[in-house]
């Protein structure tokens, strides 16, 4: 994750917490000029799998979207990120890019700048289309009006988004949601997260100019309120506050899901020894037996085991603490940490001991080895992340980020549902769900 140089988190208020955003859609190397409220890594699997599969450049510019409306009446996009000079850009109805200029001002000030792209009635499609590239974007649906900010640091334009966390921010009661998207000369990368939050239920689907696709179906219809009953029965079994990562709207309704990291956040206590026996039954079996993880890169397989109450692995250049409830959700801090220093060996492990953590698979036959086990021996055995597990039975094909290192898997398997090409001709976007 890259770091803003005003990395504050208070959550009072918009102007409260200035975190670059880092959309898993980003290749590496790029440092993001827009923030958010949230702190997540890209996945360093999803970032070598995007290089080698994007090895050859279409070097075409443009790239349509095409956006279906399966929900409702006053429905709306924005598409934003960075262009190739790194500055912000939003896309304007007449098909132009918005460059937001904060002009010096050192407190948010609102982005008045007509930026929000209609989409029609309840089954209707509209087509979109750019010509540039952008990185680090995020196209953003809304039932309703969102408002965007913008502020200067360092004489540098950045540009404050909607806060999921942040119950004061102005659009804290308007439901919405976003696809990620990096689109450069060496091709299209796209996503749909829940790694924030879950909120509108969104689908894509890529055609290339060959005309070969790929698609990820995402949440169904009624996700939001599905989710949040099955979280409040699960608060029912184990008494941890699953229940209250729901929102709801002033009427009630759930409207979003926050990520277990983010209710931390604002709750610190919650969820504090959830992990605890599960982390000294981990360390205590890997005392006595190797833990092998495959970089599944040209370094091949690592050993590591516990030793003095930390985990070393083979050719890794730093051991690992036991982590807490907050690490293990979060995957970016304490042992998790990725520092720049740190060696390929340690960037690959790093992803694949959290996943194994989120889905609880170290303790099981052939755990031994991560990552090993498909998706079917994912989230069996408690304590789990239950968010994860919830969000992957309501997404139509299982596909969809629902941790930050939601990419690794054994070779041939895919739960992130990430959709990418070297020569894109369509990303087709569905709002609503199935």
């Amino acid at each position: 994750m890259f770091m803003s140089k005003v990395a504050v988190i208070l959550f009072v208020g918009i102007a409260s917490s200035f975190v670059q955003l880092d959309t898993t859609a980003e290749p590496e190397n790029r440092e993001p000029a827009i923030v958010n409220k949230t702190n997540y890594p890209v996945p360093v699997g999803v970032r070598s799998q995007y290089k080698k599969s994007l090895s050859v450049a279409a070097n075409n510019e443009n790239l349509s979207f095409s956006l279906h409306n399966n929900l409702a009446n006053g429905v709306y996009a924005y598409i934003i990120g960075k262009d190739i000079n790194n500055r912000v850009i939003i896309l304007q109805p007449d098909g132009s890019f918005y460059h937001p200029d904060a002009d010096g001002a050192t407190v948010p000030v609102k982005v008045t700048q007509d930026v929000k792209l209609p989409l029609g009635p309840p089954g209707s499609t509209i087509s979109v289309n750019i010509s540039a590239y952008i990185s680090s974007a995020r196209i953003y649906f809304a039932i309703g009006e969102l408002e965007f900010f913008m502020l200067s640091v360092d004489k540098e334009t950045i540009l404050i988004e909607p806060s999921a966390v942040d119950p004061t921010d102005p659009s804290a009661t308007v439901e919405w949601g976003f696809v990620e998207l990096t689109h450069l000369p060496s091709g299209v990368w796209a996503n749909i997260s829940c790694v924030d939050f879950v909120g509108l239920p969104l689908g894509i689907s890529l055609t290339t100019i060959p005309g070969t696709v790929q698609s990820t179906a995402g949440l169904t219809a009624n996700a939001v309120a599905c989710i949040c009953n099955d979280l409040r029965r699960q608060a029912m079994q184990d008494g941890q506050p699953w229940d209250e990562l729901c929102q709801r709207s002033n009427t009630g309704t759930a409207i979003r899901v926050l990520a277990p990291v983010n209710y931390i956040n604002l709750n610190p206590s919650a969820f504090k020894s959830y992990w605890v026996d599960y982390i000294n039954q981990v360390w205590s079996f890997y005392t006595s037996t190797p833990l092998i993880i495959d970089t599944q890169l040209s370094e091949g397989k690592v050993q590591c085991q516990v030793t003095g109450n930390v985990l070393t692995c083979a050719g890794d250049n730093r051991s690992y603490t036991k982590p807490t409830a907050f690490d293990i959700f979060g995957c970016n801090t304490g042992p998790f940490e990725i520092l720049a220093t740190d060696n390929t060996i340690h960037r690959a492990i790093v992803p694949r001991l959290c996943a194994a953590f989120n889905r609880s698979t170290f303790l099981i036959h052939g755990g031994n080895v991560q990552p090993s086990l498909s998706s079917n021996f994912y989230y069996n055995t408690s304590p789990t992340n239950h968010f994860s597990r919830i969000i992957h039975e309501y997404e139509s094909d299982g596909k969809g980020y629902a941790f930050p290192y939601d990419d690794v898997n054994p070779s041939g398997e895919d739960q992130s549902g990430t959709v990418s090409a070297r020569d894109p001709l369509v990303l087709a976007i569905r709002v609503g769900g199935v």
